[in-house]
């Protein structure tokens, strides 16, 4: 598939950390690998800056986020000669007309990136409208979090909607992007092997985990007002469970895809009343050690109140009420200034009923499937075999399932594809409205009852694996999370 020509990318928040970290190099990759037609891509900002400040910026931005070896000179001029840089104030409505003047006449392919926080959405989407600068051919780009619960993100999805058709609208979730999160999806419906197990007959749990070994760094002032239920939980988290969890698709299309991952979400057990302190852990991370060096509590960083009940951990027992998942929990964890940075899904199935071999620790015959999206990516199977020498020894091995080829490719960054995909109408990795509004709906009495008790989250070390009733959410059913998977 081709983007259509001429394209322009319009990014709100231009400058911003996300833009200069993602969003900017994915395009430059685009560009090197020959994926982009004719077209700019413009970036908004407040500040007053001459053409070559601009581009400097960008420049800078590149060499941080993109290894040197891809940083090619001829390419980069070639990039740069795309770029424009427009100083706009996002909440004038009448400010617009600067940025209409800046782009084409008529209907072209145009995406409109919102990398801002999400109150300023509406405003954006009036100033646009008012300045007449949605085409049948527009999009928007919403990035997460879209509100901060069932009732604001209804908001801003009505506001929005007034403006753009459902069709133009992009709810971004980058992890959606991930090599390995769409060949999870390859392993299991083209494959019969792992379809016709993927059950409550075969497997026992599945394990999910997001983990950041950073603090909130130079995002405390946001984070303090959101925390980690509404940053990473309400979005990636479940996000990743409804690809693992749902139903095959009638076709790969993006409303059959979309249709199954709603199924998912409708299907979760709420988690309400005396249920919440059972299956919900909510920590805070207190003064440690991280990569070596001494860090601060929460309470300490810079930016956020000094009696701060935002939680900077949440983990989570789920169920999902069908026939498919009936008795198989899912265990989901997201947390910062944890013991590493890691991303994985990891299913555990069930074990074999009767061992003939002798076993040196009752796991050893237990088999999983372990999806790893970073900080590298890849898919491995837990499988056993006999250790070599006399006797009958079995020991667990790991079967690779990404070929050694595979490393001397560079595998795209998930924001490329998404962009890719976003510039050629394509909204199959997208969320839809029913897809965020029932997530939020599932989530919203845990976040209430938090607010409502006022109760402080438990306090953990850093550069740990979190506070101890994580691993008692486990214990108490016999299992242990995968820290060395």
């Amino acid at each position: 598939m081709q983007i259509q020509a001429p394209f322009e990318l319009v990014l709100f928040g231009g400058l911003g950390d996300l833009a200069q970290r993602k969003l900017l190099p994915s395009m430059y990759f685009l560009q090197r690998d020959g994926r982009l037609t004719e077209g700019c891509i413009y970036c908004t900002t407040r500040h007053s800056m001459t053409e070559e400040e601009f581009i400097e910026t960008v420049r800078t931005a590149l060499r941080q986020h993109i290894p040197a070896e891809y940083l090619e000179e001829e390419q980069w001029e070639a990039f740069a000669r795309r770029l424009k840089c427009v100083e706009l104030d996002l909440s004038d409505v009448k400010a617009y007309n600067t940025l209409k003047k800046s782009l084409l006449s008529g209907n072209p392919n145009r995406v409109y990136y919102l990398a801002t926080g999400s109150s300023l959405y509406t405003p954006v989407c009036e100033g646009l409208h008012a300045s007449d600068l949605i085409q049948s051919h527009s999009k928007v780009v919403m990035e997460k979090p879209i509100g901060h619960d069932y009732e604001s993100a209804s908001d801003i999805n009505a506001a929005v909607a007034e403006y753009f058709s459902e069709s133009q609208i992009y709810r971004i979730d980058h992890y959606l992007g991930k090599e390995t999160v769409q060949n999870l999806m390859v392993l299991r419906f083209a494959n019969s092997l792992f379809e016709s197990q993927w059950n409550q007959n075969y497997i026992d749990h599945i394990q999910i985990t997001i983990s950041e070994a950073l603090g909130v760094e130079k995002r405390a002032g946001f984070y303090d007002h959101v925390g980690a239920m509404r940053d990473m939980f309400q979005n990636h988290l479940l996000q990743l469970l409804c690809i693992t969890a749902m139903e095959p698709p009638a076709k790969l299309e993006s409303d059959a895809v979309r249709d199954e991952k709603v199924k998912v979400l409708r299907a979760l057990k709420p988690i309400i009343g005396d249920a919440i302190t059972e299956k919900v852990v909510r920590g805070q991370y207190d003064a440690g050690v991280s990569d070596g060096q001494p860090v601060p509590r929460y309470r300490d960083e810079p930016g956020v109140e000094a009696k701060s009940l935002t939680e900077t951990f949440v983990a989570a027992k789920v169920e999902i009420d069908n026939w498919r998942w009936a008795g198989v929990p899912f265990y989901l964890r997201t947390g910062k200034r944890l013991a590493e940075r890691a991303c994985e899904i990891v299913v555990h199935f069930k074990e074999i009923p009767h061992s003939i071999f002798p076993l040196q620790h009752k796991n050893t015959m237990a088999n999983k499937l372990v999806f790893r999206l970073q900080p590298d990516e890849g898919v491995r199977l837990m499988l056993c075999e006999k250790r070599v020498g006399p006797g009958m020894s079995v020991r667990p091995m790991n079967l690779s399932l990404n070929p050694a080829n595979h490393k001397q490719t560079r595998v795209p960054e998930a924001y490329e594809r998404l962009l890719f995909d976003a510039l050629t109408s394509n909204p199959t990795l997208f969320l839809r409205d029913d897809e965020l509004l029932e997530a939020w709906r599932w989530v919203d009495p845990i976040l209430k009852s938090w607010e409502e008790t006022e109760q402080r989250p438990e306090p953990y070390t850093s550069g740990t694996w979190g506070p101890a009733a994580a691993t008692l959410l486990l214990a108490k059913d016999g299992r242990l999370w995968d820290e060395n998977s």
